[in-house]
């Protein structure tokens, strides 16, 4: 069955989505991000997470939300083409957009079992840890393969090794 999505993320549609899946005892895990150019590394990352329990929920951040602090130019594909791209991975469940700049919001809605992000973020940076921890939740970090990142696949396409691209 192919995952869900829901594109204008409302906490009757989330419950409607969450309320079966905790009613079955499933485990939910949760991440999140822009995955603006799909790659390896968000692949690796991805099922990486969904391992850790059940259902894996993914939080796409909505182009508005993107704007507001990547660049103007980003995304680069829209947030149904990334929300439909996301949910044609075997081991993606559900997809939520989320129009905030964090998922805070969307986290309490979900009360994932496990909250899961990139490495790269330590513990106390984790947006919605401390209240997944609040309720028995674990958060758990996962490595990113080394030289996967979207940014460095916008440095490729414009030929350039300059500034840091957003």
């Amino acid at each position: 069955m192919p995952a869900k999505i829901i594109y204008r993320m409302t906490e009757k549609a989330v419950t409607r989505l969450i309320g079966p899946i905790k009613k079955n005892g499933r485990r939910i895990v949760f991440t999140n991000g822009v995955f603006d150019i799909l790659h390896y590394g968000h692949i690796d990352y991805l099922a990486k997470a969904e391992r850790l329990g059940d259902i894996l929920i993914v939080g796409v951040n909505s182009d508005a939300s993107v704007k507001s602090f990547k660049a103007a130019n980003r995304p680069i594909q829209g947030e149904r083409d990334r929300a439909k791209t996301l949910a044609a991975l075997e081991f993606v469940d559900h997809v939520i957009i989320f129009n905030e700049s964090t998922p805070e919001r969307l986290i309490r809605m979900v009360k994932p079992d496990v909250l899961v992000k990139g490495a790269d973020y330590k513990m106390n940076e984790i947006v919605g840890a401390k209240f997944v921890k609040s309720y028995g939740g674990s958060v758990r970090r996962i490595r990113y393969l080394k030289g996967y990142s979207t940014t460095n696949i916008i440095r490729k396409i414009v030929g350039r090794k300059g500034p840091k691209v957003p």
